[in-house]
């Protein structure tokens, strides 16, 4: 898996602080006002909205918050205007980054991310540098606690998941975008727990770092997961078990 994979299970296994938790209340009641602007309220039309939405609820947020944020991006309540804009670069030991914002001040985020990148030892790189390295995927990450390998073989594959890869302590659970939401109405159909569910960009090939470069990696992450412009971010990292075990 991927480093920014194991943080996100890691992220979820731990939950999130109150501090934390708001952040990412801000953050998923912007994605959400943004899905909602681009192709509408109804999230039964609007994957990006509907996928959001799971992602809200996961989290437990109160209904009247994201159904302000639906409305706000609807025009139906008074809203900010976010524009989504994706960096791309270099991070420690040269892996490969993209990092997707949500913004009203273009500057003031671009300062940000060249800062985090900077202190990391990477740097921010031109349009399309390191996107060709990744793919847009559905991802369910399953725990080996939770279900067997010939389980979900069954329950996933025949509802349309392109692939089941073993990692150390789970099964990831691989779709094409547009069969993510049929896989992941299976496995809850089936009473199976998950420790993660998304959209997102899986990268072809990993670059292993380690040592100094490993920690370095850690703590990129963690600014980057602490600015309030950042909606995600995705490497083709490897990173060691015990580095994060060491959390």
């Amino acid at each position: 898996m991927s480093g920014h994979s194991k943080w996100s299970t890691i992220k979820h296994k731990k939950g999130a602080t109150d501090a934390k938790r708001g952040k990412l209340f801000t953050k998923l009641i912007k994605e959400i006002t943004v899905a909602a602007r681009m192709g509408g309220g109804d999230p039964e039309s609007n994957p990006r909205l509907r996928s959001a939405l799971i992602s809200a609820r996961a989290q437990n947020m109160p209904k009247d918050t994201y159904e302000r944020a639906i409305k706000k991006g609807t025009g139906e309540l008074e809203g900010v205007n976010y524009e989504e804009i994706i960096y791309e670069g270099y991070g420690p030991g040269g892996v490969a980054v993209l990092v997707e914002c949500l913004t009203d001040n273009k500057n003031r985020t671009i300062a940000e991310v060249r800062h985090a990148f900077g202190k990391a030892g990477g740097n921010v790189g031109t349009d399309g540098c390191v996107a060709w390295m990744f793919d847009k995927k559905g991802l369910i990450s399953v725990s080996k606690e939770d279900s067997d390998e010939e389980t979900l073989m069954e329950i996933a594959l025949d509802a349309g998941a392109e692939d089941i890869k073993e990692e150390t302590d789970s099964f990831d659970i691989i779709t094409e975008p547009f069969d993510f939401d049929a896989v992941k109405d299976a496995v809850d159909a089936a009473g199976i727990k998950y420790e993660l569910a998304e959209i997102t960009m899986l990268p072809q090939n990993l670059t292993k770092v380690e040592g100094k470069e490993a920690e370095q990696m850690i703590r990129f992450m963690e600014v980057l997961d602490d600015s309030d412009d950042v909606q995600k971010f995705y490497s083709n990292a490897d990173i060691p078990d015990e580095v994060f075990d060491s959390l």
